[in-house]
């Protein structure tokens, strides 16, 4: 090959060489970063500030404040009724007017009783005047006799000295007497006052009177029914209407035992009515303190103000009662809590995205937060499930999670939830 032709060849072998040698070395430096991986990535939440509410729901039934039978104090025959079913009544209303022509007679009987008591003590009152002046002018007579025989012994014979005395002291006991007839006779008028009294009230009790504010749920008699009277309490005879009073309601809730504890008068208690599409606030006013042996819970009445009336006895109401309440505290998913032996502990990450394991104290807990009262931070990152795939001062690369600062927590008690039970009834037809 000539001289020349070489000088032109070779340039374009180097060329070729330093091509290949680039090309290969970069491929190398390729493989080679791949083979070295980073960081493991780990899901992280951030420490916030938030509230945290565990709150118990239940089912109960409203019930009347009050729910009574309206008897009659007397038997008789029902002159008119004025109320029916449904009727709004307020106390010392009339509700009916019973005629019993016995009681009538009764009380004319006492007011002509009184009547003649009186008279018995007016005539007592002058049989009174009566002794009394007699007592008086024998008894002058007596002391002129004796004060004739004192001055001038034997003018005045003792026979009629004694005569004399004898008749002043008889007249001095019927004195006696006649004040006991007058006595007798006042007695005997309260005796017949207290009787007209009696059958005076008996002649009300014709007009029966509502008890109480409320509203009439049921009427079991019309007009010329014989009604007997209430005043036996083991009497199965049936009263004239029944009365509940509903301008406030009661809402008995079977509280488990595991919350009763929870339980305090005057806690207050938000209630749903599906029925009425409305809530209402209530307030516990009473309960038990006892446990029901059978369901091991314990009865809880909450008082819902009715004015209106616009809640029915027997509806369902779900209740939802406060257990416990943290507010403006650290808060982090329960994902975040490990437990080791006894001890929660969380995985924070540092400044360096390097893990640090701590312990922590836990407050209240709902069903996605828990309250965070020592060992935290606002601001800190924690990991969020699968802390054993990693170790003490690990790096990681975190992937931050959005989670929400506050938690409601609902602890089921049991609830009715009436849409579904319409749902399933329509899906069955």
């Amino acid at each position: 090959m000539p001289r020349k032709r070489l000088w032109v060849v070779l340039p374009v072998v180097v060329l070729l060489v330093v091509a290949v040698f680039v090309f290969w070395h970069g491929r190398r430096r390729t493989e080679t970063v791949e083979a070295a991986p980073g960081p493991p990535a780990a899901q992280v939440a951030v420490v916030q500030r938030g509230n945290i509410d565990q709150v118990l729901t239940l089912a109960g039934q409203f019930q009347p404040y009050q729910m009574i039978d309206v008897h009659p104090k007397v038997s008789g025959f029902i002159r008119h009724i004025y109320v029916d079913i449904g009727d709004r009544v307020r106390q010392g209303e009339t509700l009916a007017v019973l005629e019993v022509p016995e009681l009538k007679a009764q009380l004319a009987g006492t007011v002509g009783e009184v009547a003649r008591s009186q008279d018995l003590i007016t005539r007592a009152q002058h049989d009174v005047t009566r002794a009394e002046s007699t007592h008086a002018a024998l008894k002058a007579d007596y002391q002129r006799l004796l004060d004739t025989s004192k001055a001038q012994p034997g003018l005045v014979a003792q026979q009629e000295l004694d005569d004399a005395q004898a008749k002043a002291l008889s007249s001095a006991a019927e004195v006696d007497a006649a004040k006991a007839e007058l006595s007798a006779a006042q007695k005997q008028l309260d005796v017949s006052r207290a009787d007209n009294q009696r059958v005076s009230a008996m002649e009300s009790y014709t007009d029966v009177t509502a008890p109480l504010d409320g509203v009439i749920v049921w009427r079991y008699a019309d007009t010329g029914a014989l009604i007997q009277s209430g005043v036996n309490s083991n009497s199965q005879d049936l009263p004239i209407v029944k009365l509940a009073q509903s301008g406030t309601m009661r809402l008995r809730l079977p509280v488990p035992e595991a919350y009763v504890r929870y339980v305090h008068l005057g806690d207050p208690v938000e209630l749903r009515v599906d029925a009425l599409g409305r809530s209402f606030q209530g307030k516990v006013v009473r309960f038990t303190r006892e446990l029901n042996f059978e369901t091991r819970t314990m009865e809880t009445e909450i008082d819902v103000p009715n004015k209106d009336l616009t809640i029915d006895a027997g509806m369902y109401a779900n209740a939802m009662m406060r257990l416990a309440h943290a507010e403006n505290v650290m808060t982090v998913p329960v994902g975040a809590l490990v437990l080791a032996g006894n001890q929660r502990t969380v995985y924070v990450l540092n400044a360096d995205n390097r893990i640090e394991i701590r312990p922590v104290r836990v407050g209240i807990q709902g069903n996605q937060l828990a309250e965070i009262e020592s060992g935290l931070q606002e601001g800190d990152r924690v990991i969020l499930g699968g802390q054993g795939k990693y170790q003490q001062n690990e790096q990681v690369s975190p992937v931050v999670e959005k989670t929400p600062a506050s938690e409601t927590a609902p602890q089921s008690g049991g609830m009715i939830d009436m849409n579904a039970q319409e749902s399933s009834q329509s899906g069955g037809a």
